[in-house]
């Protein structure tokens, strides 16, 4: 559908600049653009494999693992039907660290792991292995859907992609935006987690 969405507004650009003569700027606007795409994706490569360079450093020493014990009962907390001990535990964790860190790209495979694993769950649980609530196929668990709704509303202490970004385009601070990113971020995280609690309670009744 976007494949689309993006088709449509590129022709409709084209067939406007032709008939109103502006060819030119659409040409000069392709190739300036390309340019700055290029530029700003190796930015962002050297960003990312700073951070997630020192992600691995931090999982090698233990310190993702004791910050995975740490946040542990918010764990439970957010998710009080994921059985004790089961193999989403990690990927969700990693998950969350990764998003605190600002690391939105690191975190997407082990969102995808984690999301893998409820699959299992939900399966296990449809084949009476697991206890817990029970879904029709199709329908996403009460745990598919807080994690989710957690991993988009991102509580960030330091926005790695805005602050590179800005670095980019010529910002005189880049890191200014470290107070409000996690004051957004906390409300938007805040939200989601009441949004979640009452919506689980709801599926529950």
């Amino acid at each position: 559908m976007l494949n689309y969405l993006w088709a449509c507004m590129i022709m409709v650009g084209i067939v406007y600049a032709a008939f109103t003569g502006r060819m030119p700027e659409i040409t000069n606007a392709a190739l300036d653009s390309s340019k700055e795409a290029i530029t700003l994706c190796i930015t962002m490569m050297g960003v990312m494999s700073f951070w997630v360079g020192f992600m691995e450093i931090a999982t090698k020493a233990g310190i993702v693992e004791g910050a995975s014990r740490r946040i542990r009962p918010a764990i439970r907390f957010l998710f009080p039907d994921l059985p004790k001990g089961h193999p989403a535990e990690g990927p969700i964790t990693m998950n969350i660290i990764a998003n605190v860190l600002g690391l939105g790209w690191a975190a997407t495979p082990a969102g995808l792991k984690a999301m893998e694993e409820l699959g299992k769950l939900e399966e296990d649980r449809r084949a009476g292995r697991l206890p817990g609530p029970v879904r029709k196929r199709g329908i996403a668990s009460n745990e598919m859907c807080s994690f989710l709704i957690i991993n988009i509303s991102s509580l960030q202490l330091i926005p790695v992609n805005v602050i590179a970004y800005r670095s980019q385009y010529g910002s005189v601070n880049p890191a200014a935006i470290v107070g409000p990113g996690i004051a957004a971020t906390a409300v938007s995280t805040l939200v989601a987690v009441v949004f979640c609690k009452i919506i689980d309670g709801k599926r529950r009744i």
